[in-house]
């Protein structure tokens, strides 16, 4: 294996500002030029080569470009690359507008198409499926408006994506912090406040806490005090006020753009491509889960609200028989640690970075029967590590499968939560040979102290595995064009398949093979691997309202046909939703990046904009296990996987059936051909209510 050389050469990561301009500028100045070359072919000219064949290449080549370029914006120590990468993707996207409404190219596609169909030429079912989504692709964009109305939609257009660009600056740029004193700080575990800058103010030491998730999440978890939370909190959930006015612009922006293409709202206009075709579709199926959800989740607020109230007496502190979004997580992690006798702290003894990661990598290859080797090349920076993956077996450069990056410590100014970007996809070129493609995972796990290695809490190996799902989703597929590679799915699918694999993570047998502690080197024994499996729905009522609440907030900002008090309308309707009360919160809708990055009416079933998830994260979370998806993600665990997970025939059938074809052909196919049958949600109804089945 040492011997293979890929063939294709990975990228380079030592770009200049100037050159990523450049190289932007260069690479819409050769896609402008072509589509020119389209938009001019007479009528009879028209066919599946010379227009719908010419613009895939095109369209591959220039991603290929753009992708690496806006990705520097994440990950760069450089501000000035940074900078030139979040103008370099407002180009790209400002000429994604452009080139969405040239009409000119549209009537070559709609020639084409006829021409086509004229000639009786037989196409392959991909063939066939680009042709289909590039003609609905402009009647969505609007090509079919008077020339006036069109005009009017572009500016729009470009208007909101730089509006949305802005709203995720802030959300990546945020840098703030929250000071307490060490008594303030009382319960907060050693290793993690050795993590927190200490400093003097007013003659005092205080230690500031960032909002990353390594530093706040265990303050909301363990402080003690419960106006160290409360303030923290109300600090966290505010700490994006700048984007208040932004959101409300880009709302208004959505409205106008689905008046003038015609739909009811923009949801509507969202759903029509996705698995539930509508925001009808949407609202029966947050309304049905809700109306499950809320008896559970009144008997976990009980529960916790009398264990806040047991510790108030016991301490003397005042108890208002409130129970409020600061004391969710703590109690949480209480009632874990009381019922089942789970410490939190003991189990993330057993989970050190340097165990998990390759464990997880190897559980994957073999899994699935590929190899990651480890070479050494110029990243973005020095933590990254950096993989050629071949097939298992591969004897030479024809068992090539592409690359993969791993970038997964915190540092100042980068991507602050968990995500894997597709940044090059994989396509046969013009010349039959193969592109490859490149998945890139961006985590913050915590970074080790002088007391302790990095370690990983329980939540975050659940999320390294589902990451690594989109990691696999991205290298396994193999497509003819890109636009149709890896996770190029419908928005509500494309989390089912990392769902599904967060299974693993409950697996006895996977969970031993994952651990070993730090110190004894010994894996988690069965009596905790127990407590972890039973822990996964306590208090599932309370969890996934929260997580409710996040989807209808999405669905009723973008179904409103009139502008609102989004500061009030967010927490009021977390309060009714959520069961959980707030005081003082501010504009914490400010905070939700996902509907002005790619999840907007989607929240409901997640697209494939990385983001975080675990228990402790709610919505600043990828894999919201709520979800529409997670119906498809059920039904694939315990239909195939269930009786033996790491299995690789079933993994190999896997790959085969749902990886493969990405969105090459319509997901439902996929999912039919994976179970044999058609999906259900009776595998989603045991696993989520299961256990509380005697309260619905």
């Amino acid at each position: 294996m040492a011997s293979l050389n890929p063939p294709q050469a990975a990228p380079k990561w030592t770009h200049t500002p100037e050159e990523v301009l450049k190289l932007t500028t260069d690479a819409i100045a050769e896609y402008r030029a072509l589509e020119d070359r389209v938009a001019a072919l007479k009528p009879e000219e028209c066919n599946f080569e010379s227009v719908f064949l010419t613009l895939a290449h095109a369209e591959n080549k220039f991603n290929a470009i753009a992708e690496p370029l806006s990705f520097y914006q994440n990950v760069s120590p450089s501000k000035e690359l940074r900078d030139a990468s979040n103008k370099a993707e407002v180009m790209v996207r400002d000429f994604g507008v452009e080139s969405s409404m040239r009409i000119d190219v549209f009537r070559a596609k709609q020639a084409a198409e006829e021409n086509i169909k004229a000639s009786g030429k037989k196409l392959s079912a991909e063939e066939q499926r680009l042709v289909e989504k590039m003609i609905l692709d402009g009647t969505r964009d609007g090509l079919a408006l008077p020339d006036a109305e069109r005009e009017k939609l572009t500016k729009l257009k470009k208007e909101l994506s730089q509006t949305c660009l802005e709203f995720s600056k802030n959300f990546n740029e945020e840098n703030g912090v929250v000071s307490f004193t060490l008594e303030e700080l009382k319960g907060v575990p050693a290793d993690v406040i050795s993590g927190y800058t200490k400093r003097t103010k007013d003659g005092k030491e205080v230690y500031d806490v960032t909002f990353k998730t390594p530093d706040i999440f265990p303050l909301f978890k363990f402080a003690e005090n419960p106006e160290t939370r409360r303030i923290a909190y109300e600090r966290f959930e505010n700490r994006l006020a700048i984007n208040e006015p932004i959101m409300s612009k880009f709302l208004g922006l959505r409205r106008q753009i689905a008046k003038l293409l015609g739909y009811p709202t923009w949801a509507d206009y969202v759903t029509e491509v996705k698995m539930v075709k509508s925001a009808k579709g949407v609202k029966e199926f947050l309304t049905d889960l809700e109306q499950k959800l809320r008896p559970v989740g009144l008997k976990d607020r009980e529960i916790l609200l009398a264990l806040k109230k047991k510790e108030h007496d016991e301490k003397g502190l005042p108890f208002d028989g409130e129970f409020y979004l600061w004391d969710y997580r703590y109690y949480d992690r209480k009632f874990i640690e009381e019922s089942l006798n789970l410490d939190d702290q003991l189990v993330k003894e057993y989970f050190p970075v340097s165990v998990v990661v390759p464990a997880i990598l190897e559980i994957y290859q073999n899994l699935l029967g590929v190899k990651f080797v480890e070479i050494k090349g110029e990243t973005w920076h020095p933590e990254v590590q950096q993989f050629a993956v071949w097939e298992k077996d591969a004897k030479d450069e024809s068992g090539f499968i592409g690359y993969c990056y791993l970038d997964l410590f915190p540092r100042e100014s980068k991507y602050s939560h968990a995500a894997v970007w597709p940044l090059l996809p994989g396509y046969d070129k013009e010349d039959g040979t193969r592109s490859y493609p490149l998945a890139a995972m961006v985590a913050n796990l915590a970074k080790p102290t002088p007391q302790k290695p990095a370690l990983m809490r329980h939540d975050d190996v659940v999320t390294f595995f589902h990451e690594m799902g989109h990691v696999f989703h991205g290298l396994l597929s193999k497509t003819k064009f890109a636009r149709f590679h890896g996770t190029s799915v419908a928005g509500d699918f494309v989390e089912a398949p990392s769902q599904m694999l967060e299974n693993w993570c409950f697996e006895p047998k996977v969970l031993e093979r994952m651990s070993s502690h730090y110190e004894t080197k010994e894996p988690l024994d069965a009596e905790l691997i127990d407590k972890i499996i039973k822990s996964r729905y306590v208090n599932v009522g309370l969890f996934y309202l929260r997580q409710l609440f996040f989807a209808n907030f999405d669905l009723k900002v973008h179904t409103d046909q009139d502008p609102d008090d989004y500061t009030k309308l967010w927490n009021e309707m977390r309060e009714n939703i959520s069961l959980v009360k707030g005081r003082n919160l501010g504009a914490g809708q400010g905070t939700f990046n996902h509907i002005a990055g790619g999840y907007d009416a989607g929240y409901y079933g997640y697209g494939d904009i990385p983001i975080f998830q675990s228990r402790d994260e709610a919505h600043n979370t990828l894999n919201s296990r709520y979800t529409y998806s997670l119906v498809f993600a059920a039904d694939m665990y315990a239909t195939v996987f269930k009786a033996d997970p790491l299995d690789p025939a079933r993994g190999k059938r896997y790959r085969e059936k749902i990886l493969l074809p990405g969105g090459s052909r319509d997901e439902i196919d996929s999912l039919k051909d994976f179970l044999g049958r058609e999906p259900n949600s009776e595998a989603f109804i045991k696993e989520l209510f299961g256990q509380s089945a005697s309260s619905l």
